[in-house]
């Protein structure tokens, strides 16, 4: 058996060494990235629609407030809409109920139909973003409508019209 004993004396020319190799972390970095990317597209695709997007670009539709029977594009109330067939409840925020007084009595319907009413002038004067984010438990589509990147939400709540949810003072009782 042969015993090797460090040297100190005797070391590695270290200008022999191999370089350093720096294309396989470099494909393994583009990989990565490629990766990602198709499984950020293919979510964006394949994911059910209560997690995406409804609507990507901005919109422009004309609205009407919604009657007996129409339920295609209209205005329910300040905080629900049907968009192209879909019922949207929008989110974060709350406007009172137009259709019975709960707790205001006449000033909160007739705050509820002023809310109702900034909501339609909104719509149909500005275009709009739309994104969704599942379904709430009456099955409407829960979203969010923004003008010009700003939630339609906040202006209304910026109006007096709306209060923010769910813990905003209600303050029309």
């Amino acid at each position: 058996m042969k015993i090797i004993r460090f040297d100190p004396k005797r070391r590695q020319n270290r200008s022999r060494q191999q370089p350093r190799d720096l294309l396989t972390p470099a494909l393994a970095l583009a990989a990565l990235v490629s990766v990602c990317t198709l499984a950020w597209v293919a979510a964006g695709t394949l994911l059910p629609s209560g997690t995406q997007a409804l609507v990507a670009s901005e919109l422009r539709a004309q609205f009407r407030m919604c009657g007996s029977g129409q339920r295609h594009t209209c205005v329910v109330d300040g905080d629900t809409i049907w968009f192209d067939g879909t019922n949207l409840r929008l989110q974060a925020y709350d406007t009172p109920e137009p259709y019975n007084d709960i707790c205001g009595g006449a000033q909160e319907v007739a705050l509820a139909k002023r809310a109702s009413a900034r909501l339609l002038e909104l719509l149909n004067s500005n275009s709009f973003t739309v994104d969704t984010f599942g379904t709430d438990r009456y099955g409407r589509t829960l979203a969010t409508v923004r003008i010009g990147g700003t939630d339609v939400g906040d202006i209304l709540i910026s109006e007096g019209l709306a209060r923010r949810w769910p813990d905003g003072p209600e303050f029309w009782c």
